[in-house]
């Protein structure tokens, strides 16, 4: 009486699903029954009967979920179950009655899901901690191909778990030796990241993501209200420092009025500590921050750091008097602002090219930035005598160092760049 059918049918997690069950012959519907039930439990999912539906004899887990098609009539009983679930995973009989003849079918329901679940989705740590972000994968297959964590970009690889094996070293540099899986645990669909040495940049987004055949799915967990490292404190008792250096030697400049040199070395300090202190701050603020290329963060610190490293020197334009010493050295120690200017904040500006090995891409920006300072430092101190003979000998440094040797200190550190100044 009833078709046959052969194979299980296979439904998502969540999506709607049909259960074949139709007669080779339209049955009358005066005499028909018809009754979907589980087998494991004898559950009834609904019935027709007595020529109309009755979902007030559903098991309650099927209520409003489990409905017949508009096609009894032509003897299609069919099944149509909305919202499936894990626990609707089982084998289901279709039995027709009609007068004294019955008949029965069974088909069986797979559930395929792949569900991946957080016990927290906002974390806190302070900077040096150790946290653990929680990550639990539960699937219908029997293994999981795929579990990662990456950052909110999605590109930034934290850890990943591939075809049963950890595979530390495809995690980003910035993660490497401190990103960990807890080992014993994955079996158990436990796939929580540990973050070892927490740093002020960790703060943020990661995503925990599972693949597994054609399904995926992912969670997110935030890593907030890191706390302060010793770096800034240090960065917080710099700019406490100029304050205090600021109000003292304006205090100082105004008592000692009537003594003129230690007027001038009270005013030689109040242009000069200030803002090497705040040069200072903002250099290990970047240090600290750890900043790659492409961050906003790595622009300011380099302009703040050098407006403040400069900013002494337009002070001493507004005294000529006590700048004559400063100009003496200007003049004539062209290395030293050199250098110190590149090696304090240059090095770090270009520090991707330096990874990216593009040795004649730094040594351009290297020149064309200290040509710049040197240059403005000059007009500044209305020293432009010389000015045309400055910018002969930088571009003969320019050439000379297009061979010149680059200095690695350390493999983790930013590189430097060493030049020979020659006239």
């Amino acid at each position: 009486m009833l078709k046959s059918y052969f194979g299980p049918v296979v439904a998502q997690l969540g999506s709607s699903v049909l259960l074949p069950c139709s007669a080779q012959i339209p049955l009358s519907l005066e005499e028909l029954e018809v009754e979907w039930r589980r087998t494991d439990s004898d559950a009834l999912v609904h019935l027709f009967q007595e020529g109309e539906v009755r979902p007030e004899s559903q098991n309650e887990g099927y209520r409003d979920r489990a409905f017949f098609t508009e096609e009894i009539a032509k003897g299609n009983y069919s099944l149509l179950l909305f919202n499936v679930t894990k626990d609707d995973a089982e084998m289901y009989s279709c039995k027709v009655y009609s007068g004294t003849e019955s008949s029965e079918n069974t088909v069986q329901l797979k559930v395929e899901y792949l569900l991946v679940t957080t016990a927290m989705h906002v974390v806190s740590a302070s900077v040096g901690d150790k946290v653990t972000m929680s990550c639990f994968v539960e699937s219908s297959s029997e293994s999981i191909e795929e579990v990662s964590w990456k950052r909110e970009d999605r590109e930034t690889l934290v850890l990943l778990f591939q075809d049963g094996e950890i595979l530390a070293d495809a995690s980003d540099e910035r993660y490497r030796g401190r990103a960990e899986f807890f080992t014993a645990e994955i079996s158990k669909g436990n796939f929580s990241l540990i973050l070892k040495d927490v740093r002020t940049e960790d703060k943020g987004e990661y995503i925990c993501e599972a693949f597994t055949g054609h399904l995926e799915n992912s969670t997110t967990v935030i890593l907030q209200s890191l706390g302060f490292s010793s770096l800034h404190i240090w960065i917080l008792v710099l700019c406490f420092t100029t304050l205090i250096l600021v109000v003292g030697f304006s205090i100082a400049a105004l008592s000692f009025t009537s003594k003129e040199e230690t007027t001038q070395l009270i005013h030689i300090c109040l242009a000069l500590c200030p803002n090497v202190c705040m040069s200072l701050a903002f250099i290990l603020w970047g240090v600290n921050e750890e900043i790659a290329p492409n961050r906003y963060t790595l622009h300011e610190v380099t302009c703040c750091a050098t407006v403040n490293f400069l900013r002494a020197l337009l002070v001493f334009k507004l005294a000529p008097d006590i700048a004559k010493p400063i100009r003496r050295l200007i003049e004539k120690s062209f290395e030293i602002e050199y250098v110190a200017i590149t090696l304090a904040v240059c090095s770090v500006s270009f520090s991707r090219a330096i990874e990216q090995k593009s040795l004649h891409g730094v040594r351009i920006l290297n020149l064309m930035y200290g040509f710049l300072v040197h240059i403005s430092v000059k007009i500044v101190f209305l020293d432009t005598k010389d000015l045309m003979s400055d910018i002969m000998n930088l571009a003969y440094v320019f050439i000379v160092n297009l061979d010149a040797k680059v200095l690695s200190i350390g493999k983790d550190q930013d590189l430097f760049m060493i030049y020979q100044y020659q006239h």
